[in-house]
């Protein structure tokens, strides 16, 4: 075999990550400096990253401050950047957002806001609205975080509870000319939903919210229930003057890093099958889909004889019922190791490009054609594990965790699956 299947599956993976670096696509996208002030603010995993490529790329002076997860900073000079909590807000991300609505205040129509939005932005980004308390908005989150609803849902509630997000940080610039810049991580690329659309109109309703909550049960305080069914928690829509001017350019999508990887598999002598970007839907369920399609290339060499791999990206969810560590990429992982049950020549890795599966320290993690028979021996079974939502114990066990660290970029979570005849060692 002319690759090993363990480097080739990580190489697909660093090229799906090195896609969406912000050094690399957000130069080009930087607007013309403006008569006045440049104001820098944003949120998200890649935030710290995208300010330092605007600092290595601007040419004129700069100021302002972006909020990123602990952990994902980067050495900037004129951008303060703060950490905070993510997927759950805390107190520091509330007040980076407090701040961020103050510096974009009592600005002039010569004035430059530069904002860099990306994946995790709505939990860093959180302003509760009048009314509304961070306790509050911790509970709902967590709730929803483990409710199995999808990230536009929990994004529509997150912005009718918000006084930043849906439109709002943008209309507080008014009449700034404002730039968004949007790494994305969201199926569909939908601005509107990336970060909670802190810059983009919002097509939801304050209704919609209410109905997503009572859809996943979620115990909603009786005045957070009240602000919602008030006037008062609506967002901004379109057509709304105060985002006229109002720019939102997407520089990274899961598509540009799907065909980044399948550019790899190709030099490899793989043919690459890009199945979809934006799949949603139950971990263990879209791993079924996942596990069937891989069982017909190798069986009928359909769609495409191997050596072949399956390329996937999207964000699935994980309706939490056991105790484990979680994370939805290894339980997409053990889902397919259980449905595949030792099928020979099949591989694959699932990980989350901002380097974070869930909340743990891996970005995912590699499965191999023996690894649900490795695991037995020592112990270990895949299907208890997999019913206690313990995907990221059951690939720590076999030492077959992808860790990468922070990677400062977030285009959602990539899947690879490789199928090949000849057997390969792990």
């Amino acid at each position: 075999m002319p690759f090993e299947p363990r480097k080739l599956l990580v190489d697909l993976f660093d090229a799906t990550v090195s896609a969406a670096s912000p050094e690399k696509c957000l130069p080009s996208h930087l607007p013309p400096r403006p008569a006045g002030r440049t104001i820098v603010v944003g949120a998200g995993k890649a935030a710290g990253a995208m300010a330092k490529a605007v600092e290595d790329h601007w040419t004129g002076p700069l100021e302002g401050l972006v909020v990123t997860r602990y952990g994902h900073g980067a050495p900037c000079r004129r951008i303060e950047v703060v950490e905070a909590g993510h997927p759950v807000p805390d107190a520091a991300g509330r007040e980076a957002a407090e701040r961020i609505l103050a510096v974009v205040q009592g600005l002039t129509a010569d004035d430059l806001v530069l904002c860099l939005i990306s994946g995790g932005g709505s939990a860093l980004l959180s302003s509760p609205a009048p009314g509304i308390t961070l306790a509050d908005k911790q509970g709902i989150n967590k709730a929803l975080l483990k409710s199995g609803a999808a990230i536009s849902e929990m994004n529509c509630v997150r912005k009718h509870l918000s006084a930043i997000k849906g439109g709002k940080l943008a209309a507080a610039a008014a009449p700034a000319r404002v730039v968004a810049l949007l790494i994305s991580d969201v199926p569909g690329d939908d601005p509107s939903v990336i970060a909670s659309g802190p810059t983009v109109a919002d097509p939801t309703t304050s209704a919609d919210a209410l109905a997503i909550i009572d859809k996943y049960q979620i115990a909603a305080p009786a005045h957070v229930r009240a602000y919602l069914e008030s006037a008062a928690s609506e967002t901004l829509k379109p057509g709304d003057p105060r985002l006229k001017g109002v720019v939102n350019v997407i520089i990274a999508t899961p598509q540009m890093s799907l065909e980044a990887a399948a550019a790899v598999a190709r030099s490899a002598g793989i043919t690459p099958l890009i199945l979809a970007n934006d799949m949603e839907g139950e971990a263990r369920d879209v791993a079924l889909v996942h596990a069937a399609m891989a069982r017909q290339v190798y069986l009928y060499d359909q769609p495409a004889a191997p050596p072949c791999v399956l390329i996937s990206g999207g964000e699935t969810t994980v309706t939490v019922r056991g105790s484990g560590r979680g994370g939805r990429n290894a339980e997409f992982l053990l889902a397919l190791g259980v449905a595949l049950d030792g099928h020979p020549g099949i591989y694959a890795l699932a990980g989350d490009t901002d380097g974070i599966d869930g909340t743990e320290d891996n970005a995912g993690a590699l499965l191999f054609p023996d690894s649900l028979a490795r695991a037995a021996a020592a112990g270990v079974s895949a299907k208890a594990r997999l019913a206690n939502n313990d995907g990221y114990g059951f690939f720590a066990a076999l030492d077959n965790l992808v860790v990468t660290g922070p990677t400062r970029t977030n285009v959602n979570d990539f899947r690879a699956i490789l199928v090949v005849r000849q057997g390969s060692p792990s």
